[in-house]
């Protein structure tokens, strides 16, 4: 099972970036499909998450209150991808970018059982 990151860069301030991950190995669709961000020095934190729960007919999703309404997570499982679309990035979004996936959902990273290498996002000021 395999976990792969991909689309970060270096980019100005204001601007956006989509990150990619791409699962393979099995399926994801009924995972709970995460982002977290590790800067430096800091302790790895929870971004947004998107997760099929059995109460409800549709993903539903969820995010850190530092991302909400810039950053948007989705997913296309004929794919076996999740994608964040991360808009309006300022410097303090500068980090290290996971993806991660769990059987329900939760913004614990200790409840992940799978995840990718990290991607490096960088905003200049």
């Amino acid at each position: 099972v395999q976990l792969q990151a991909s689309g970060g860069g270096l980019v100005q301030a204001g601007k956006s970036l989509r990150l990619s991950c791409a699962a393979s190995g099995r399926t994801f669709s009924r995972y709970c499909m995460s982002w977290f961000r590790q800067a430096p020095g800091k302790k790895r934190e929870f971004v947004a998450a998107i997760y099929w729960s059995d109460g409800l007919t549709y993903y539903a999703d969820f995010y850190a209150d530092s991302v909400k309404g810039r950053f948007t997570i989705s997913r296309d499982n004929a794919k076996n991808t999740v994608y964040l679309q991360m808009n309006s990035l300022s410097p303090e979004d500068t980090a290290l970018y996971y993806c991660a996936a769990a059987k329900y959902y939760t913004r614990s990273s200790a409840q992940y059982d799978y995840w990718g290498q990290g991607t490096q996002v960088t905003v200049s000021s």
